[in-house]
């Protein structure tokens, strides 16, 4: 991004990260992995210490590339177009289908107060409402929406602390039920599980997509990444246990708003219950923000270097807004609400599933790219000792990134994949139309039998400058590294 965006400093990049972790998903998710008994409390350890390599990894790339796109800038440096291309293809994905996950959870807690009936078109209409309100505060701008994330992730704490500290004194080991509740063998539950709890930390990279809107992202983006990470992950574990050993485990699966039905158990009434699904709501809108941001941010990104549709790359009004990314984003986050909530009944972890898959994918790029640098072009420069701790951390990264793909089931590998392909024609029309336009702009050359006869038709006596190929009204071939544009 230009200069002239880099409107968020450290605070700002801090809350974008933990904004973006902790949405609605994480108040839903105790109920989502209920099914599975307290194995998933060991499933979600696993996943934090692999988010937590995660963000070391990105925290690393990002001070090797300073620049807006986070995952997609990584892989086009390591691997080129193809798979920068694949990669923005596929965040992309994971933002749209992420932010219809967000917005169903996020529902559960309004229906605390309106329909309570779960009506299916009002649930849809509340939905939609939660998808275009942070729509419409991101187009006024980058720094509105700044000040926004900020707002929201102060107020989110609240609820989620309590349950990480009170909450923790009220736990009764009777309400935990079977430790292994899902029929499955114990590692199955734990990957099955770990495919859910993932969820919750998406967006751990969220500084990284926007660092050409960071101020000194080479040193805010890195420190925003891995302490927005520990934070929400101290938060999520101690939350989760909570909220297991306070509501009964047959009462917790068929719950659609578990945190206020720990708060509720604890206080004895449903004032404190009301006040969890108070801080819910506004948790889910402030992450609904985040992640609109980042729904033009990454393909903004790609567009600029020609690898997504040039209605991406198009900025509108004073603070430079991407206005096609966001609005583009959240039609498609829309549809996918509206076509869940008429066709499934687990309609919060279908979309999750989807949403994790599409995200896991730039992860493992990402992680591969960072072993390509320190293995392959930068290990002259590092002293032995860091290159060991990088490397060691950044093969963590892949290794959970392929478990993660594992632990998705079958169907949701064969939709994720199907909806990876779908960007092939993309591509080849991208390709095709940069074609076109290079060779309405190359130099027509003469045939052999005329090159003689042309020949003369040039003085020998003009000087030489004359003669050189006309420069393009951008001054000259597009410049190749990354991060040109920041």
């Amino acid at each position: 991004m230009p200069a002239k965006g880099a409107a968020l400093g450290l605070p700002a990049a801090s809350a974008l990260v933990i904004g973006s972790i902790i949405g609605t998903g994480v108040f839903a998710l105790p109920a989502a992995l209920a099914p599975y008994g307290p194995v998933s409390l060991v499933a979600f350890g696993a996943v934090t210490l692999g988010a937590l390599a995660l963000a070391l990894t990105f925290g690393s790339l990002s001070r090797r590339v300073p620049a807006s796109g986070g995952p997609y800038v990584y892989a086009r440096e390591a691997f080129g177009e193809f798979a920068g291309f694949l990669n923005a293809w596929s965040y992309w994905i994971t933002v749209w289908a992420g932010n219809a996950a967000i917005a169903v959870a996020w529902v559960g807690y309004v229906e605390v107060f309106v329909n309570t009936g779960h009506r299916t078109w009002t649930s849809v209409l509340i939905a939609l409402t939660g998808l275009w309100i942070p729509a419409a505060i991101n187009l006024t701008g980058v720094r509105n929406s700044g000040a926004f994330q900020v707002i929201t992730t102060v107020l989110k704490f609240v609820p989620l602390l309590f349950m990480a500290t009170v909450g923790l004194l009220f736990i009764d080991p009777a309400n935990f039920g079977a430790f292994n509740a899902s029929g499955r063998s114990v590692p199955g539950a734990v990957s099955a599980a770990a495919a859910i709890a993932l969820f919750s930390y998406l967006g751990l990279e969220a500084a990284s997509v926007v660092a050409g809107r960071v101020r000194e992202p080479g040193r805010n983006v890195p420190r925003a990444t891995v302490y927005g990470t520990l934070v929400c992950a101290v938060i999520y574990v101690l939350g989760t246990l909570a909220v297991f050993g306070t509501v009964p485990h047959g009462e917790l699966a068929s719950s659609t708003a578990p945190f206020t039905d720990a708060a509720n158990g604890i206080a004895g009434g449903s004032w404190a219950g009301d006040a969890v699904a108070v801080a819910a709501v506004v948790s889910g809108i402030g992450a609904l923000n985040g992640w609109t941001m980042l729904s033009a941010e990454m393909p903004y990104a790609a567009a600029r270097d020609g690898l997504f549709p040039a209605a991406f790359a198009r900025l509108r009004g004073r603070g430079g807004v991407p206005v096609f990314g966001i609005v583009s984003s959240t039609l498609l986050a829309s549809l996918i609400t509206v076509f869940s909530y008429t066709r499934f009944e687990d309609v919060f972890t279908k979309i999750v599933l989807l949403s994790v898959l599409t995200a896991v994918i730039p992860y493992l790029f990402s992680a591969a790219a960072q072993l390509h640098w320190l293995l392959v072009r930068g290990r002259e420069g590092i002293a032995p000792r860091r290159l060991a701790r990088d490397v060691t951390v950044a093969a963590l990264a892949m290794a959970f990134s392929y478990w993660s793909i594992q632990g998705s089931g079958y169907q949701t590998v064969y939709y994720g994949l199907f909806v990876l392909l779908l960007g092939l024609p993309v591509y080849v029309w991208l390709k095709r139309g940069q074609a076109r336009g290079a060779a309405r702009s190359a130099p027509v050359e003469p045939a052999a039998g005329d090159r003689a006869a042309r020949a003369p038709e040039t003085p020998p006596s003009l000087p030489p400058a004359l003669f050189r190929p006309r420069r393009s009204r951008s001054g000259g071939p597009r410049r190749q590294g990354l991060g040109h544009r920041d």
